[in-house]
């Protein structure tokens, strides 16, 4: 009888590992250089070399054989702040808003392209939360048309993302100024062709904030807001008290002006202006989202300043910030910051719920590049 050999047991195919990437708040524009050949002053992102390596780094080299979750968490895209044929609109219909995506694709045709490969690789995926900015990727036409330009089908959240205990949204729902109606996204009686129902902070920003951006391009980019106005009046008096009642008259003027395209009321304004929170801390509001048992994890981004609570070791706040330059006027802090933030999830192996850690990208070493002047 021949000499039976022990069977090997058979191998257990091992599952690739994990992650997700969140970013936020990366406000890509038209591009920094105008087709002309003059510098857009408006565009408030200059890092589109260090979000190309981020994208590739996380799908090449050690993360080669990862499956990787890509989740744009709000305001990647700022159609509020490109114009549409040389005016800036309140008055978004769907055409109106694809032409405007298309111009901020072509603006940063390399990003896109990091993006299609990132997309094209084997368990790689996109998922995409609609934040104030970007409003206008809830029209199907607009996620379709991105859909065709990356090569993947995208999965798009209205408002909040939600798996495993982990809660993401971009948070501007928890402000009264940036609030959406998630029951109407869309005016449609007594118009021509419907249209995006802004909040108010949009209203806002394109018809009075933006007029003064184009002579003070970093007006909304000083952190904290009180401080640089305490500091505008002693050493801006006249350009403070004018843009104060300049701002004063908006708000009286559109209180009692009555617009079928505009969907707030005297009450609205008013709780708006007892909130009283132009860059609101978020934190309350995660605290909150995490009383729900089910979630041990909540991810914003919206107000640019990149943040981390813990109130227990199961229960988690992370602010991804902005990839967007901001001065800080704190002592601790002052001067130009920027700081490419974002919240790096893992699954452990050993079957543990994910673990978020905020992190930095801080880009491959260059000997020189371009300083932005804006």
């Amino acid at each position: 009888m021949a000499d039976s050999q022990p069977v090997a047991p058979a191998e257990v195919e091992k599952k690739p590992k994990r992650l997700k990437l969140v970013v936020s708040d990366l406000h890509l524009g038209k591009g920094r250089i105008l087709p002309g050949g003059g510098i857009n002053s408006l565009e408030e992102f200059y890092y589109g070399e260090k979000l190309v390596e981020f994208i590739q780094y996380y799908s090449s080299g050690a993360f080669r054989e990862h499956e990787v979750e890509l989740i744009i968490n709000g305001d990647f895209l700022n159609f509020l702040q490109v114009d549409y044929h040389g005016h800036f609109l309140t008055v978004l219909t769907e055409p109106v808003c694809l032409e405007i995506l298309k111009t901020i694709l072509d603006g940063h045709k390399n990003v896109f392209r990091a993006l299609s490969e990132f997309a094209a690789r084997p368990g790689n995926s996109v998922t995409y939360v609609v934040g104030n900015h970007d409003q206008a990727m809830l029209w199907p036409a607009c996620r379709e048309y991105f859909n065709q330009f990356v090569g993947t089908n995208i999965r798009y959240k209205n408002i909040v993302y939600f798996f495993d205990g982990v809660h993401i949204e971009h948070g501007h729902m928890h402000e009264s100024a940036n609030r959406m109606d998630p029951r109407r996204f869309f005016l449609k009686k007594d118009l021509a062709e419907p249209i995006l129902n802004l909040p108010f902070g949009s209203h806002f920003f394109v018809e009075h904030v933006l007029k003064i951006k184009h002579k003070y391009p970093f007006i909304d980019k000083i952190r904290p807001f009180s401080k640089m106005i305490r500091w505008a009046v002693f050493n801006e008096t006249w350009v403070t008290i004018s843009t104060m009642v300049k701002t004063f008259l908006y708000f009286a003027r559109i209180g009692w002006k009555s617009d079928t395209r505009r969907q707030w009321t005297f009450k609205n304004l008013v709780s708006i202006a007892l909130e009283s929170a132009i860059f609101p801390d978020l934190t309350d509001s995660a605290r909150k989202v995490l009383n729900d048992e089910r979630v041990h994890t909540v991810i914003f981004g919206h107000s640019h300043v990149y943040q981390y609570r813990q109130w227990s070791q199961e229960k988690e706040y992370f602010n991804t910030g902005t990839w967007t330059e901001i001065t800080s006027l704190d002592i601790v802090s002052l001067g130009k910051l920027t700081k490419l933030t974002y919240v790096l999830i893992e699954y452990p192996e050993d079957g543990a719920r994910p673990r978020g850690r905020l992190k930095e990208w801080r880009g491959f070493h260059r000997i020189e590049e371009d300083v932005a002047v804006s």
